[in-house]
């Protein structure tokens, strides 16, 4: 679904109420080839004038097939999130009036293309870590012969444990500072 910047501008203080399914699988999976399936979206929302522009607030409901970052296992993800974007001409060169924490898309020819909008935020959304419900269920972490998986959270605590001075020996750390 596509709208004009100008046609929205139109709609002044009252919401623009939209709810649509938008399908972006083909071309979200030319962007990341590690996404192997995506359902059709859910996506409602609205856009309205304020102050500031052109606001989009919208609510994407989404299942996302990925790898595990552990096996590669195939993992279905179900992706909830919302969005809220200030989206203005690519003719406005002064941006000063939005705050650093709202996030302005500047659109091409002003047009402002939803399955676009959609499909950047889900590519945002995607988390970093991935696991299979067994994964998650386990704390064993792949080994083998000379080599482990390990984590942050886990190798911070060897290290503290490594750090950590067995009291009969603390004497001793300095023993070669000394100057004699």
């Amino acid at each position: 679904m596509k709208w004009s910047l100008n046609e929205l501008g139109q709609i002044g203080s009252t919401p623009f109420h939209f709810e649509e399914v938008v399908n972006v699988a083909d071309s979200i999976v030319k962007r990341n080839s590690e996404i192997t399936a995506i359902s059709p979206a859910q996506v409602s929302g609205f856009f309205v004038v304020d102050s500031l522009g052109l606001l989009g607030s919208f609510k994407v409901s989404v299942r996302v097939t990925l790898p595990s970052t552990r096996s590669l296992k195939l993992v279905e993800v179900p992706l909830d999130f919302e969005v809220s974007e200030y989206y203005v001409s690519h003719r406005t060169r002064d941006l000063s009036r939005f705050d650093a924490n709202d996030v302005v898309i500047i659109l091409e020819d002003d047009i402002l293309d939803l399955n676009q909008a959609v499909e950047d935020n889900i590519l945002l959304q995607i988390p970093t870590r991935i696991l299979t419900a067994e994964e998650e269920a386990s704390a064993d972490l792949p080994q083998g012969k000379g080599w482990e998986v390990s984590e942050d959270g886990r190798n911070n605590q060897k290290q503290k444990d490594k750090d950590t001075i067995d009291p009969r020996l603390a004497k001793l750390k300095d023993f070669f500072d000394k100057k004699n």
